[in-house]
């Protein structure tokens, strides 16, 4: 007998394991254990369940019957009868039996999620709440739930999910471990097989928490944070004061852009519990997108008063842009950074002092703490310059003015793209035209990045490359995914205006896809001297994505990538994209304005040239910058760092050599 390293325990978990795919195998190898140990309880315990597997329902029986007597095991000798009872269709038999294994053990969950199911069979469905309710009260005490959490918790994915679907086999309805499996499908990124599993969990104990939490959260990972408040709402009307709740539904609602209601969320929750550092920041960036500067720098000082070596708190303050840190601040963040607990921390600090030394003109310096920074931020972003280069030529060779010229799609007129770099002046195009009374600001949305990506994950499946893909969709398939990006963005539209601005700069990979499935939106790419937008770029750390930011060199790559692909849509179809330069927006506001509300067919306002007044929320890094009159201080603020740009350089020259042509 193979024993993997010899011993009994081995043997039996070894053996535990075979019962889903092979429970012959599981038999014979409990009978081997038996040979060498006749009265195992754990191996009797195993030949039950096998035999139960292979249909040997009378074997079975007989085998429980005899593990009843072994005291150790009792309780799980009755959940055995209890389960081949059911599969007699005696339920009044299967009930007793589970009553006995409770009274044996009260925290086995598995007898009584089992027990629920069998009194609804039996007519008893207050008995049934009863049970459920309790298999959830002892849970946590209950020996094979806590082992499947435990190898959760160590990242044991494949001994987790074996034990999980082998009670799940066996206590089809046990919503404790339902949600493990959800949180298992979450973890390998299968969220729409993770939303089903506590779906089914929330149906049948609707007053599951830890279901519908994780729901929650699943719903905000997808990008969807209707659905994701509605279920916070739900949990709040039961629990209208928890914290951890609060704090989900303020980041919703800043999401969906009720930032007031964002604010007054925050506000409440941090009179109950006013040492939160981390709900001090998040207040802080609700004011800042506000444009609250100052209450939302008090905000941040009180978060830094709390937890002064919290980093983001610091790296928030220098993200304002218009924020000088005074000459303690500097010296509590050289002090906070040895005390720093990890790379997180480090890194935000790092940045925020590379700013502080920036202000202060000591460019080196500056420049070293954002090498470190970005360093530290590199190590945990996996990103591929070649695979991206690679995907940026695939795009060229779909996209020919063929398909660009045909107008399939959703024919929504309102979507206004404004795309491109980073850090490329997008933010004020954008304040531009919301001044403008037909347009409406919004804010990066992720909804064609994610159609893409969904296409990207169908392509893989079916052997092809994006954007190969789209030439297989049909033309009401085509206009069902315009339709999609129309009605998923909704819900950011507070104003009733007639166009509305998505900001997200990353569509710029994606022209040819918003141009197929939605053919009368306008497309406007912003675009600043490539050395200046790299190196701004490479000095912002920002919250999430923009792998590509973090190496100067991956960092120029995916400039002149950027630069080939909007290039070849310029080829392809003239007119497609309207073009603004930031030195030439800088230079001439006027005329550059002018030119834009002719692209999008609209008349002149003045608004738009004293944009600064306009009060609606900015959640970028330029917030306050767009908050002021336009400056050129930036233009050429990048020379002050000439001197360790050589790589930066080197690497852009083919694009250096013909800016500000496109």
């Amino acid at each position: 007998m193979d024993t993997v390293s010899g011993t009994i325990d081995q043997a039996l978990s070894h053996a535990s394991f075979l019962l889903l795919k092979a429970p012959a195998t599981a038999l014979e190898q409990a009978s081997e254990i038996l040979k060498s140990s006749a009265n195992h309880p754990e191996a009797l315990l195993l030949r039950v369940r096998a035999l139960r597997a292979l249909g040997e329902i009378e074997q079975a029986v007989a085998a429980a019957v005899e593990l009843v007597s072994i005291g150790s095991t009792k309780a799980a000798a009755f959940r055995e009868l209890a389960l081949l009872s059911v599969l007699r269709g005696d339920y009044r038999q299967a009930s007793d039996y589970l009553e006995s294994a409770v009274a044996e053990r009260m925290t086995d969950t598995g007898s009584w999620s089992l027990y629920a199911d069998v009194r609804v069979r039996l007519g008893d469905a207050d008995g049934a709440t009863a049970a459920r309710r309790t298999a959830l009260s002892v849970a946590g005490r209950d020996e094979e739930c806590l082992a499947a959490a435990y190898a959760l918790s160590q990242d044991r994915l494949p001994d987790a999910e074996q034990i999980l679907r082998l009670r799940l086999r066996d206590f089809p309805t046990e919503v404790t471990t339902i949600r493990m499996m959800a949180e298992l499908a979450t973890r390998i990124d299968r969220f729409p097989e993770a939303e089903k599993l506590l779906r089914r969990a929330l149906d049948i104990t609707p007053e599951f928490r830890g279901a519908r939490e994780l729901l929650a959260r699943n719903l905000q990972r997808s990008h969807r944070p209707v659905e994701a408040l509605a279920e916070v709402e739900t949990m709040l009307a039961q629990e209208p004061l928890d914290p951890s709740l609060q704090m989900l539904q303020a980041s919703l609602l800043v999401r969906i852009g009720d930032q007031e209601a964002a604010r007054e969320v925050y506000e409440d929750l941090l009179s109950r519990h006013p040492h939160q550092s981390k709900s001090w920041m998040s207040l802080g960036h609700v004011l800042k997108t506000l444009g609250k500067q100052q209450e939302g720098i008090a905000a941040y000082r009180r978060a830094i008063e709390e937890e002064p070596t919290l980093g983001e708190v610091w790296w928030s303050l220098a993200n304002l842009k218009t924020f000088r840190f005074t000459p303690d601040d500097i010296s509590t963040m050289e002090r906070a950074l040895p005390a720093s607990q990890n790379d997180d921390e480090r890194l935000h600090l790092h940045f925020a002092l590379g700013k502080a030394c920036e202000d202060a003109k000591d460019y080196g310096a500056a420049f070293d703490h954002w090498q470190k920074g970005n360093a530290l931020r590199r190590q945990s972003l996996p990103y591929d310059a070649e695979e991206f280069h690679q995907e940026v030529g695939a795009s060229q060779r779909f996209f020919t003015p063929t398909i660009l010229s045909q107008t399939r799609g959703c024919p929504a007129t309102d979507p206004i793209f404004i795309l491109g770099m980073p850090r490329s002046g997008s933010t004020l195009v954008e304040q531009i035209l919301s001044s403008h009374s037909q347009i409406e600001g919004t804010m990066e949305l992720p909804d064609m990045m994610e159609i893409a990506g969904r296409l990207t994950t169908r392509a893989k499946n079916e052997g092809v490359q994006y954007p190969d893909i789209i030439g297989s969709l049909t033309d009401a398939q085509l206009e069902a995914l315009g339709a999609e990006y129309i009605e998923g963005t909704r819900v950011h539209r507070k104003l009733g205006r007639p166009f509305f601005i998505d900001k997200m700069p990353n569509n710029w990979a994606h022209i040819g896809l918003i141009r197929t499935i939605l053919p009368n939106a306008r497309i406007i790419d912003t675009r600043r001297h490539p050395i200046g937008c790299c190196l701004s770029m490479w000095k912002q750390h920002f919250a999430r994505g923009q792998a590509f930011s973090y190496d100067l060199v991956d960092l120029a790559r995916y400039y002149s990538d950027y630069v080939s692909l909007t290039g070849h849509f310029d080829g392809a179809l003239p007119g497609l994209v309207h073009r603004i330069f930031y030195e030439r927006m800088v230079s001439d506001s006027e005329a550059e304005v002018r030119k834009l509300l002719g692209f999008l067919d609209l008349p002149f306002e003045p608004a738009c040239l004293s944009f600064w007044e306009n009060d609606r929320a900015v959640r970028t890094a330029s917030s306050e910058q767009v908050r002021q009159p336009i400056f050129s201080d930036a233009v050429d603020h990048w020379r002050h760092f000439e001197p360790w740009l050589g790589d930066l350089v080197t690497e852009l020259k083919p694009v250096l050599a013909t800016y500000p042509t496109a």
